[in-house]
């Protein structure tokens, strides 16, 4: 199986203050899919598996994958980002935790 090579992996987990207003928060995850520094993005919901080691408390997912550290520092000022983060997540969300991580 082939290793991802030159990526920069970007993992936001999202909980909310109202569990109805996860269609919104989804929405408002569309609308970073044209942002040109994105190589593959993955909006997503807690799977149905349960193991004691899996955390499905979140109620939604983003995971981003870049092909340069510098990349993702573009994507974090771009203007559509910044508007889902002051329209979308910071209003709906209670919790955010980021995992970012680079190729060993």
């Amino acid at each position: 199986m082939p290793l991802l090579q030159n990526t920069f992996v970007h993992h936001v987990h999202f909980w909310l203050k109202n569990k109805a207003d996860k269609d919104k928060l989804i929405e408002g995850l569309n609308i970073l899919l044209p942002i040109p520094h994105i190589r593959d993005i993955h909006i997503g919901v807690p799977a149905d598996t349960n193991r004691d080691v899996i955390d499905r408390s979140y109620d939604v997912s983003l995971l981003i994958l870049f092909d340069t550290a510098e990349a993702q520092e573009a994507y974090q000022v771009d203007p559509t980002h910044v508007i889902f983060a002051e329209e979308y997540a910071k209003p709906l969300c209670s919790k955010v935790v980021v995992t970012d991580s680079v190729n060993i």
